[in-house]
């Protein structure tokens, strides 16, 4: 493979989402003495976020204003309306200081010295800079669908990254632990990579789980692509 940059899917696949939010939520609920399967209402809503910005062209909103409303949606779904406007807005900001993966540094680090690594995500700019310096994530570059106005998996989101990065798409890895994401990139002509993350929607598992098509390189996690790229 003539790869020249790796594109890193970011939510779920660079961030533990789920612990962080199951853990925000369960802090506002215990305020209120409120009791709650919190890892189903953290999942609703992430799929609620989904299901609010994936595909969209030139919207009016980013991630962070999908995100807001469907808190909203989701805890009215499941009857904590005594969660405050002003705990609704800690709880919404605690997207802005998830944690990574604990394989992410080092291989982000390794990788960096052999090639670029881009965060290609639609997750919105703001958040991907302040969850990178949390972590100690230094990319060489952001690439944000709020910045191309067209997102994942649209294909001129994909199209726009490898303009963008003055490569052509077969010279670039996507990486990524979501399906939809990695066959939208493949469809596009990047070279593709699955990294297993068995416990991105915690207990319940993720919906997908496992690769639904041939793609470049599956991996169980970072230390093994590292070591497919080396190699």
């Amino acid at each position: 493979m003539d790869i020249q940059a790796l594109a890193f899917d970011t939510g779920g696949t660079v961030l533990d989402w789920h612990r962080g939010m199951v853990a925000a939520l369960k802090s506002i609920g215990t305020r209120h003495g409120m009791s709650a399967d919190w890892h189903a209402v953290a999942n609703h809503w992430r799929r609620q976020s989904m299901k609010g910005i994936v595909g969209q062209v030139q919207p009016e909103f980013q991630m962070d204003d999908v995100h807001r409303q469907a808190l909203d949606e989701t805890l009215a779904h499941f009857d904590l309306d005594a969660v405050t406007p002003e705990e609704r807005v800690v709880v919404w900001r605690a997207w802005h200081s998830l944690d990574a993966w604990p394989d992410f540094p080092g291989a982000l680090a390794a990788l960096q010295k052999w090639r670029p690594v881009v965060s290609f995500t639609m997750l919105p700019t703001s958040l991907v800079v302040d969850v990178s310096r949390k972590n100690g994530l230094t990319w060489d570059a952001i690439i944000s669908c709020e910045m191309i106005g067209v997102y994942k998996p649209h294909a001129q989101a994909y199209a726009t990254a490898a303009k963008w990065l003055n490569l052509q798409p077969a010279q670039i890895l996507m990486v990524a632990c979501h399906n939809f994401d990695l066959n939208a990139a493949h469809a596009a002509g990047f070279r593709t990579a699955f990294i297993r993350r068995p416990r991105e929607w915690g207990p319940q598992g993720p919906p997908d789980p496992n690769p639904n098509m041939t793609y470049d390189l599956i991996e169980d996690g970072f230390d093994g692509l590292v070591r497919s790229l080396r190699a």
